[in-house]
């Protein structure tokens, strides 16, 4: 016999009258909205498994932890030029002439509570995001997953990439410290090096000679309205594509352009989804209360005469940096204008980056001719002029970036900082091409392995010996779904000049496949399965199906 008391029958019915009233103000809703038919849409998307697929993810995360942060510090922050003596608690600037934007920057990270943890938090998160921006799109770049129907969603991605070090840039600009405005001096520089137009800019831009007293106001704008409201706009584009092309899938059994095999977003992605954001939130949240970073209050007010040595902007524009080290400085006078080609010619080379980066989803598709719908992923070693493009693109990057750190390389390694400069200078012509080759070939080599395993399966180093002498080498066979994996890619053909192909487009289709390796056929994987049953019917004849060899049957 169970016995109810009052108390314990009103605490049963409150849940009861919770969920009836969320399901009164639930139906309230969706009559007035008709977003049950959206929520049940949605809920039933079927998202891919698989641990590349959450750099997309972490980016996300980090950009709503940027807008969080960034609101706290909003609060604080006062974006004004005007100058002021500090009197705060950081005694050893004490009675210096400062902004107050530099002022309300160290009264943000000695004297707020929690302020310096947001800070570093706002500047960690502005890291991870650009870095999970570029390892998520070259993913997408070596899988082939910007092809139709996803060129748009390829866009609106390389759009992100561009915004986030625009907001990165303008973000670190604000503290008006002697780092921060090293790089504006770069930026003012840059725009007086365009012909005609640059001095007009660069007042436009700073109200007058550099560096002027509207940056810091009007970066602060940029900073926090502009740029955020942009990128905000475009995820939300970049996410309703993601829903109506459907999300890729690595190769594998069952998987075709057709379908996707994964799970739903309700419950499981949900549930997968909060939990990654609250890893994330911990991670970064560890390291700025652990690791210190862009210490203002080291460097000092901004000083317009004095240029620190060893100043390098985050490592996302380090690039930018390196191009104007490296150029020489080349410059001649038409018509009284001067051209300082060590500004143009690298403003030229970060155009011609980022618009192979933006264009090569419509290149390749020329150069192919393909314009079906791809919904499987490539290998990246099955397309091997494309991996071998990234990769060339990734280095030209990364020398860029060191030529930016040629004076600390220098002073650490013990080195001539002109000697350095002159490496990195060769090495931008020579190394990508070199790098191409090497893994290009690689790619090849990948292949040709590749399509080993499909047809003969994975050497096991046994060999038995025939009655006549013959060695045969026994091989494990691979699973079904591991070879379909290895045969299921598409074979190409280079084109030939003629019947509305140009010779231009000619000879691009052969750069892209004249050294290609085409797959395994249906008949070629036949006559491969039968010829390993008749060498294993040969072999268990002579062993009676015990392939252990000599010395492990002795010591058995």
């Amino acid at each position: 016999m169970t016995t109810t008391t009052p108390s314990s029958q009103k605490q049963d019915a409150q849940p009861g009258r919770v969920a009836r009233l969320g399901a009164v103000g639930g139906d309230w809703l969706d009559q007035r909205t008709a977003g049950g038919g959206l929520v049940k849409f949605l809920g039933r998307k079927i998202f891919p498994d698989h641990w590349s697929f959450m750099f997309g993810e972490v980016a996300l995360y980090s950009f709503v932890i940027l807008l969080v942060s960034g609101t706290f510090l909003t609060m604080f922050f006062v974006p004004s030029m005007d100058e002021v003596v500090y009197d705060g608690v950081y005694g050893p600037m004490q009675g210096a002439h400062m902004s107050r934007a530099f002022e309300s920057t160290l009264h943000l990270s000695f004297e707020v509570k929690g302020g310096l943890l947001f800070r570093q938090m706002h500047h960690w998160a502005a890291l991870v995001f650009m870095v999970a921006i570029f390892v998520h799109m070259f993913r997408v770049f070596f899988t082939g997953a910007f092809r139709k129907p996803r060129e748009l969603n390829w866009l609106v991605g390389f759009s992100l990439m561009v915004l986030g070090m625009v907001a990165g840039f303008s973000g670190y600009s604000l503290p008006d410290d002697v780092l921060s405005g090293n790089g504006l001096r770069v930026v003012d520089g840059l725009m007086k090096g365009i012909p005609i137009v640059g001095t007009y800019l660069s007042m436009l831009l700073f109200g007058g000679e550099f560096p002027g007293h509207d940056i810091i106001p009007r970066l602060f704008t940029i900073h926090i309205l502009l740029v955020p409201a942009a990128i905000l706009g475009l995820i939300a584009i970049h996410l309703t594509l993601l829903v109506l092309s459907k999300h890729t899938h690595y190769p594998g059994p069952g998987r075709t352009d057709r379908n996707v095999v994964g799970f739903p977003v309700f419950p499981v992605y949900a549930a997968k989804a909060g939990g990654f954001f609250f890893l994330v939130f911990g991670i970064i949240t560890l390291i700025s209360a652990t690791t210190a970073i862009n210490a203002v209050w080291i460097y000092g007010p901004y000083d317009p005469s004095p240029v620190s040595a060893g100043s390098q902007p985050d490592w996302y524009m380090l690039w930018t940096d390196g191009g104007l080290r490296l150029i020489p400085g080349w410059e001649f006078t038409i018509f009284g204008y001067v051209i300082s080609l060590n500004i143009l010619l690298p403003m030229a080379i970060y155009g011609g980056l980022l618009a192979f980066l933006a264009l090569y989803p419509f290149l390749e598709a020329w150069v192919t001719g393909d314009d079906r719908e791809h919904h499987v992923l490539d290998l990246p070693y099955n397309n091997p002029v494309r991996t071998g493009l990234g990769v060339a693109w990734i280095t030209i990057y990364l020398i860029l970036a060191l030529g930016a750190t040629n004076d600390l390389i220098a002073l650490k390694l013990h080195l001539s900082i002109n000697d350095l400069t002159w490496l990195f200078r060769v090495s931008i012509f020579v190394a990508p091409v070199l790098v191409f080759y090497i893994t290009k070939r690689l790619c090849i080599a990948m292949q040709r392995h590749k399509r080993g395993l499909a047809l003969h399966g994975v050497e096991t180093s046994k060999v038995v010996r025939m009655p006549n002498g013959e060695m045969l080498e026994i091989h494990e066979p691979l699973n079904e779904y591991d070879r379909w994996v290895l045969v299921q890619h598409d074979d190409f053909r280079p084109l030939k000049a003629g019947k509305g192909v140009s010779a231009l487009r000619a000879k691009a289709t052969s750069f892209f496949f004249k050294d290609y390796i085409s797959p395994v056929t249906p008949a070629e994987l036949r006559e491969a399965l039968d010829h390993a049953a008749h060498e294993k019917h040969e072999i268990d004849a002579v062993t009676g199906g015990d392939y252990t060899v000599p010395s492990a049957k002795v010591g058995h």
